[in-house]
């Protein structure tokens, strides 16, 4: 009966307050006497929601280099030289959102950004203990913003965690730099 509930209510607000708020815009205007602001109201409104509809579908395709690169340089790794962008996946359900993206990086980026990480202060070599950061026993909702460098058997990672208040799901972001090839991978995860 609850599933029944919540499907009710996600096409009352997904679909019944759009298709809602459109009649209001076409009806109003056009009982006040204006047929032509009421015609042109309903066409802007009905582009803007379709505008975003399409978004919505099409945000991986419309991802680019740039967009990657200004989320790695957020994480303190500088990307000098040419990279390909290899694939681009976003996931995302209510209440959960999870964005994936990996890039071919050269030789010197990749050295570069795993000295970063190797001398850091709070660099784990393999084996030592790291932080989950998506443990429950961690505060989820208050607290310093906190990162921390460590190796694997497969790469370099840099792990970043930042609460965001509560009920705002915090900002969690890995990246991992492969030992073998020129392989960074972003991951953002939001549950």
């Amino acid at each position: 009966m609850d599933t029944f509930l919540l499907i009710g209510l996600f096409i009352l607000v997904f679909v019944g307050l759009p298709v809602g708020l459109g009649l209001i815009i076409y009806f109003v205007p056009r009982k006040l006497g204006y047929p032509k602001i009421s015609k042109y109201l309903t066409i802007v409104y009905s582009l803007s929601i379709l505008i975003v509809i399409l978004f919505s579908i099409f945000q991986d395709q419309l991802f680019t280099r740039n967009d990657a690169k200004k989320l790695v340089e957020e994480q303190s790794f500088l990307l000098s030289d040419k990279f390909e962008l290899e694939s681009n996946e976003s996931i995302s359900a209510i209440g959960d959102y999870y964005h994936t993206f990996t890039l071919k990086i050269s030789e010197q980026d990749k050295s570069k950004n795993i000295s970063q990480i190797r001398n850091s202060t709070n660099f784990k070599k393999l084996g030592e203990p790291t932080v989950d950061f998506q443990s429950v026993s961690i505060d989820r909702y208050y607290g310093p913003k906190q990162i921390q460098n460590y190796e694997t058997e497969s790469g370099y990672v840099r792990e970043y965690f930042e609460t965001n208040g509560q009920g705002y799901s915090p900002t969690f972001r890995r990246i991992t730099i492969e030992k073998k090839g020129n392989t960074l991978i972003f991951e953002d995860i939001d549950e």
